[in-house]
Parts: structure tokens; sequence; C-alpha cells
């Protein structure tokens, strides 16, 4: 039940800002005058002025042009690690809630073991014995943010399936696999999308991290990560190069956080209305 004009107002303010940030990445190259890779060592670091609005790295490189293509790679990575450990949590939640007996313990005893694992430390090792390339990085983050949601969707699978709606319809007959896709999984909507939303920004925050360390994001490709990694390393000199793609990203981060807990209250019927 959708409630709370004031929390759907945020909701919706914190969508825009998150979809203006993502349109501008998408949609700004075909505008913007200079392409992300282009050099001018003439030039080389320069402020932020009427010509580059955002300034120049030390090799005269665009850092707005640079922001756009580095928000479409950590963006991407947000969402198709998000989308693996999706697929593989809600599978394997509604599996083991709707199998329920030692299928379930099995299932559950696996994500508790997996808890115990540093998994920060198991994707870095996983990019240092693999390779580097983006869709690794995509499958090793998204291998290791699965269990969460799993978790949450056995939750609500075990309530699910002492409703009488599902009763119902074990009683006609239907197959599990058949419950599970048509009458279970459409219920577990509300906690995924909540879910989903506060996973984007963890997963970003991960990968901004390896970057840092240089296991991320490699050249000639970019991410806000990277360029973070670059501002550091010259803040002192050129502070442009740091606070734009750490102000983006932080912005960023907060809208997701943001949407996932207005969501959160808006689908969640154990909240008072607001």
């Amino acid at each position: 039940m959708i409630r709370g004009g004031t929390t759907a107002t945020r909701a919706k303010r914190h969508a825009a800002m998150l979809a203006a940030v993502a349109g501008v990445c998408v949609l700004g190259p075909w505008i913007w005058p200079y392409a992300p890779d282009a050099q001018n060592t003439l030039l080389g670091a320069s402020a932020p002025s009427w010509r580059h609005w955002l300034g120049t790295d030390l090799l005269g490189r665009d850092l707005l042009a640079r922001l756009m293509e580095g928000g479409r790679v950590s963006i991407g990575v947000g969402l198709a690690a998000t989308a693996v450990s999706l697929v593989i949590g809600v599978a394997w939640g509604t599996v083991a809630g709707y199998a329920g007996g030692r299928t379930d313990r099995l299932m559950m005893r696996l994500v508790d073991v997996l808890y115990a694992l540093p998994f920060t430390v198991f994707v870095i090792v996983l990019t240092v014995v693999f390779g580097r390339s983006l869709l690794l990085l995509f499958v090793a983050i998204g291998a290791v943010e699965w269990l969460t949601m799993a978790r949450i969707v056995r939750a609500q699978t075990l309530s699910l399936k002492q409703s009488p709606f599902v009763e119902t319809v074990v009683l006609m007959g239907l197959s599990p696999l058949r419950i599970l896709y048509r009458h279970v999984v459409p219920n577990l909507l509300g906690p995924v999308i909540v879910y989903a939303t506060l996973t984007v920004p963890r997963v970003m925050l991960l990968e901004a991290f390896m970057s840092f360390l240089g296991l991320g994001v490699q050249p000639p490709m970019s991410s806000w990560g990277t360029l973070i990694r670059d501002g550091v390393e010259v803040m002192e000199e050129f502070p442009w190069l740091l606070l734009s793609p750490a102000v983006i990203f932080a912005m960023t981060l907060y809208s997701l956080n943001a949407l996932g807990d207005a969501l959160r209250d808006l689908l969640d019927p154990s909240e008072g209305g607001r």
C-alpha cells in the first residue's frame, strides 16, 4: 500500500536527481564537444573555465567529459552487479523458503558460512587471479552481494507459503515451479525493489574502493573511483580534480540510499502512515 505524501515527494525528488545524473552521463557526450580521451598536453591541468567547466586533468583531458564516461561505467557496474545478485538471491531464497525442511536448512547454512567470509578480500582475490575485465567485475561483485537478498526473500517466501491464496493454488495441483513463478515471486517485488535500490550504491562504493586500489576499472576506461584516486594524488596542487568526482559520487550515493529508504517506507505495510 502506498502512503505518505511527504515520503512520496521525497522519493520522487531523489529519483529525479538520479535520472538527471544518468541522463547527463548517457546523453551528455552527444552534446559536449570534448571526448574523454582527447589529450592536450600543452594545456595540461587547468582550473575550471568557460571552455572547460570542470577544468582539465594533467594530460589536458576535459574533466566533465571524463566524469560522464566514469558515470556510465560506475552506474553500469552498480546496475549489472545488482542484477546478478538479485537473480541469485531471489532464486536461492524462494527455493529455500518454499522447499522448507532439510533443503531449507542446508541452503541457508551455506549462506551463513559464506557470510563469515571477508567478501571484499574475496572479490579482490578473484580479480587478481582471473584478471581485471569489466565483465568479471560485474560477476565477482554480484556473486557476493546476493546473500542478504536470499535471506530477505526466504523470509517473505515462508510467510507467503502459508497464505490462503498459495494454499489454494497448491490444492489446485499446480507444480511448485509454476507456483513460485506465477504466485510467489510477483508478491516479492516490494522488498526486492527496495533492496535493489539499496544494493546499487553499496556496489558502486565497492567498485570505487577497488578502483582506488588499482584493482577495478582499468585504463583506458575510467570510473568515478579511478577519477577520485587520480584526484587524491594531486589534490594539493589541483584540488578540482578530486572535488568534482568526489561531490558527484557522494551526491549519487546519497540519493540512491535516500530513495531506497523512501521506497521502504512507502512499500512496507508494517510502517505507520506518514
